[in-house]
């Protein structure tokens, strides 16, 4: 069963199939089919609001159906905790750290990684951090887990462009059940920041506001909760 070294709930829409993958295909395909190389390190990177986040959550939700057991932490909590946390993590097939990049420079987070790491290495798990950058981009300071990290299955994440954003916001809206007209897509687009962060977010607050005023997503009504705002 899938358990978590910290209460940090999955967003229940953080599934495989709730990911549009457009250009980011193969990741998805790989993370799905656990096509992973004999390195017990996979790193994630990619610029923010490509679905970093989601997709380690829907590894996590999809080991427990494999009956596997998966871990999933953001890094900031990790900084409230410390790296005894990550002692004894030969129980995990994953081990999920998400946006590593803020204690990537750290030496006794890398200690601690590297402690990890070769405990995984040993019982068969993955280690798997996702971050902005290519691990090459950080000034790592503990030679072997440099080494390991940049020797590890590496996947890059690309942005999706305008047509597969909107194939996104379709997705999402339909798992909240709401009707989103393809013209209110374009005016959600044109209004607020391009990444599905921004715009999964509002749809969040659409799906509140509709619900209470008992209104469909027509372009009025949207321009309505936005001026609001």
């Amino acid at each position: 069963m899938q358990q978590l070294p910290l209460p940090v709930r999955l967003r229940t829409s953080s599934v495989f199939s709730g990911y549009v993958a457009g250009p980011n295909a193969s990741v998805v395909q790989a993370l799905y089919q656990q096509q992973f190389t004999a390195s017990p390190v996979v790193f994630i990177y990619g610029q923010p609001a490509t679905g970093k986040t989601h997709l380690l959550q829907a590894l996590c939700v999809d080991a427990g159906r494999r009956q596997q057991v998966a871990g999933y932490l953001p890094a900031n909590d990790l900084l409230g905790y410390g790296p005894e946390l990550l002692m004894g993590s030969t129980q995990y097939a994953f081990l999920c750290i998400d946006d590593v990049d803020a204690v990537l420079n750290d030496i006794t987070w890398n200690r601690a990684f590297f402690s990890a790491y070769r405990e995984l290495e040993e019982s068969g798990g993955k280690l798997v951090f996702s971050a902005t950058h290519s691990p090459t981009s950080y000034s790592i300071p503990l030679a072997d887990f440099r080494s390991r990290l940049l020797g590890g299955f590496i996947l890059h994440l690309q942005p999706l462009n305008e047509l597969q954003q909107l194939e996104a916001l379709r997705l999402h809206a339909s798992q909240r059940g709401l009707e989103l007209p393809d013209d209110t897509i374009h005016y959600l687009q044109r209004r607020l920041p391009r990444d599905m962060t921004s715009l999964c977010k509002f749809l969040d607050e659409l799906d509140i506001a509709s619900l209470v005023a008992q209104r469909k997503l027509t372009v009025p009504f949207v321009k309505q909760v936005l001026d609001a705002r």
